[in-house]
C-alpha cells in the first residue's frame, strides 16, 4: 500500500494540471514506459521555485532531487518552460477578458530623471 502524500501549497490543482498536462512532451514512440509521473516532477520543481531551497533539500516525497533537476533544465534549455508561461498568461488574459498578448508597454521614467546629470 502506497502512503498518502503531503500535499504542499506549491502543488499543481487538477485545474492546472487540466491546462498544463496536454503541453508536456508525449512519451517517445518505440521508448519504454515513463516510470516517474511529470505532475510530481513539476510539483518538485515548483516548491523549490517557491521556498528558494536548494535542489538537494525538495523533499522525499517528491521524485529524487535529481530528476527534477534534470526535468527543469531540459525543459528550461529546450524552451518548454518559456512556452507553457506564455500559454499560461494568455489563458488567464482570456479569461479576464483580456487580448492574449500585450499591446503596450509601460516605461518608467523615474529612474532615468533621478540619474540625469545636474
Amino acid at each position: 500500500m502506497t502512503p498518502v502524500r503531503r500535499c504542499y501549497d506549491t502543488d499543481l490543482s487538477d485545474a492546472e494540471w487540466a491546462l498544463l498536462a496536454p503541453l508536456l512532451p508525449p512519451e517517445k514512440p518505440g521508448g519504454r514506459d515513463r516510470e516517474n509521473d511529470l505532475r510530481e516532477v513539476i510539483n518538485g520543481i515548483r516548491y523549490l521555485l517557491r521556498t528558494g531551497a536548494a535542489w538537494r533539500h525538495v523533499p522525499h516525497e517528491f521524485p529524487h532531487w535529481n530528476l527534477c533537476y534534470q526535468w527543469f533544465r531540459h525543459w528550461r534549455q529546450d524552451g518548454s518552460w518559456q512556452h507553457w508561461q506564455t500559454v499560461l498568461r494568455e489563458h488567464v488574459r482570456q479569461q479576464f477578458g483580456r487580448n492574449q498578448t500585450t499591446s503596450t508597454t509601460t516605461l518608467s521614467f523615474y529612474g532615468l530623471r533621478a540619474s540625469a546629470p545636474q
